[in-house]
């Protein structure tokens, strides 16, 4: 499942791609428009923050943006800063790997096969999605 980290990650990143000429926005602003707890949502746009997605501003006319047009960041980049690894299993992680300990070989391994294919399909449409396609 999908945490709410990374789900109030993409909306709020839509909410500021939604904006004019990438204008600072509040994080109550973003709090109140999105329902989502400030305190949390706060931490959420630090992150995005230090990974070179947003920007801040101090002061009068204050707030976070974004650091580039919607169209240059794809939800690849999104859910990895967010969610962690793509995979739903780390032998198939293509940034995480890590062997199971349970499986003594992945190439007959059924489990491995499946999430090879979900992590295939799910990286196809993360990869063709980006921020600008979800906030227009």
């Amino acid at each position: 499942m999908l945490s709410k980290k990374t789900k109030y990650g993409i909306k709020a990143l839509v909410h500021l791609a939604r904006q004019e000429n990438r204008i600072p926005v509040q994080i109550s602003t973003i709090s109140k428009s999105e329902n989502i707890s400030q305190k949390f949502l706060e931490s959420i746009l630090l992150t995005l923050k230090k990974n070179g997605v947003l920007g801040s501003k101090k002061g009068k006319g204050g707030g976070y943006y974004l650091l580039k047009d919607p169209k240059d960041i794809p939800m690849t980049n999104v859910m990895r800063l967010l969610e962690g690894p793509i995979a739903m299993v780390p032998c198939v992680s293509l940034n995480f790997y890590e062997k199971c300990d349970d499986c003594p070989d992945e190439e007959v391994c059924a489990v491995n096969k499946l999430m090879l294919k979900v992590r295939d399909n799910t990286l196809e449409i993360f990869r063709n999605t980006t921020l600008a396609d979800l906030s227009n």
